[in-house]
């Protein structure tokens, strides 16, 4: 079989190559991949969960936890950012940011976001894009409340984190400096933020984050910024593309749209699966520290090793029916929020909440909700995303 994991052509065009991967799980689950330069493609779920739990072996800081290969001084100050870190510097990091998606913050939040999701749906009906009048808003709103940002930014930090993202897809960025650009418009806007909080605090996670811990140990400028332009693209993209890559999962698989309709509560475990099934996160790069065996393989040091959760997410060894879109799913074992370790997604809790509530309330309020067109999807091998989703309400 030819295999390539890499062409963003292919994603646009039928999302992450699931027959590519399975015949990978099957035949050579640590392969050897060609490229400029080549690297070892990690498929399975035990390989990708030693991988991520294993940072001293697998190095996020060495090359950063991005795909793309970057010039030098941009791997310096991409550095700085906490994806691309290794403990200890990135433990001392995240304890800092911890404080502000403890549970009880995160279930505070889950009434705003019920009236959120039903603000949204209020305002939908007749044809629309799913992607951006349900999809794309709930998370941006809920983003601007935790950053206690007005609602009216909520188009900037769409724009931003679009250009970001989407710096190889020819609708939103076509060169990777526009999307440099935005990250630099993010560092001002955080900056701002940061200047109105240190004047005006208020009981929100920017004045919590700026605030020193019980160790008297504060974020860096840099690192608040860098800590808000992550949150703006992973708290926006994560949550964005699992619901509207689950609004399509279920327009494919009716008899599961059937099932959450006759039983709303099914959201709770139909939130866990959309995540499993739709991978927003297609893959992860990480570097080799040391001259290693995984999966048979013997892996140098400083070779790429990149995992793909995509194809984790649908390892059979792990998952009954693993190419079955299931809303009981339980237990689900996925690791569509990475595979544990250092890196295991900040914000989990919250994208689950987000999601569970979506559902929920348009199994509720819209259950003949219907396809009316055919998605579009992004040009990324990275984030398994959705453009465009035509739907009809009402």
């Amino acid at each position: 079989m030819h295999i390539d994991l890499v062409d963003r052509d292919l994603y646009a065009t039928a999302g992450p190559p699931h027959a590519q991967l399975a015949w990978l799980r099957a035949n050579s689950p640590v392969h050897w991949h060609e490229g400029d330069p080549g690297f070892w493609a990690v498929t399975r779920y035990d390989d990708v969960v030693h991988v991520s739990r294993h940072s001293e072996l697998f190095s996020s800081h060495r090359r950063l936890a991005l795909f793309d290969e970057l010039e030098e001084d941009q791997i310096a100050l991409q550095r700085l950012m906490m994806l691309n870190q290794d403990p200890p510097e990135h433990t001392r990091r995240r304890a800092l940011v911890n404080r502000g998606f403890t549970p009880r913050t995160i279930g505070a939040l889950e009434q705003h976001i019920r009236d959120i999701c039903d603000d949204l749906l209020d305002k939908v009906t007749g044809e629309v894009d799913f992607v951006t009048e349900v999809a794309a808003p709930l998370p941006l709103y809920v983003i601007c409340e935790l950053l206690g940002a007005p609602v009216e930014d909520r188009d900037k930090l769409f724009n931003w984190s679009n250009r970001m993202i989407g710096a190889q897809d020819p609708d939103f960025a076509d060169t990777p400096e526009k999307g440099s650009g935005a990250a630099m418009e993010v560092y001002a806007y955080a900056n701002q933020l940061a200047a109105q909080r240190k004047a005006n605090p208020r009981n929100d996670i920017v004045t919590r984050l700026l605030q020193p811990n019980e160790n008297g140990e504060t974020l860096a400028e840099d690192e608040f910024d860098l800590f808000v332009l992550l949150l703006v693209v992973a708290g926006n993209e994560t949550t964005r593309n699992a619901a509207s890559g689950g609004m399509l999962a279920f327009f494919e698989h009716p008899d599961q749209w059937d099932r959450l309709v006759a039983d709303p509560a099914l959201a709770k475990t139909a939130a866990d699966e959309i995540v499993r099934w739709v991978s927003p996160v297609n893959l992860f790069r990480r570097t080799s520290t040391a001259d290693q065996v995984l999966g048979g393989q013997e892996i140098k040091a400083d070779d790429k090793v990149v995992v793909f959760y995509a194809s984790a997410n649908r390892d059979t060894s792990v998952f009954q029916d693993g190419d079955v879109f299931d809303i009981g799913r339980d237990p689900n074992p996925h690791i569509g929020f990475g595979g544990g370790g250092a890196h295991f997604c900040l914000g989990n809790h919250l994208a689950k909440l987000e999601l569970r509530i979506l559902f929920e309330q348009l199994a509720r309020r819209h259950p003949h909700i219907h396809q009316s067109g055919a998605p579009r999807r992004l040009r990324s091998n990275f984030i398994n995303g959705l453009k465009e989703l035509p739907v009809t309400i009402g």
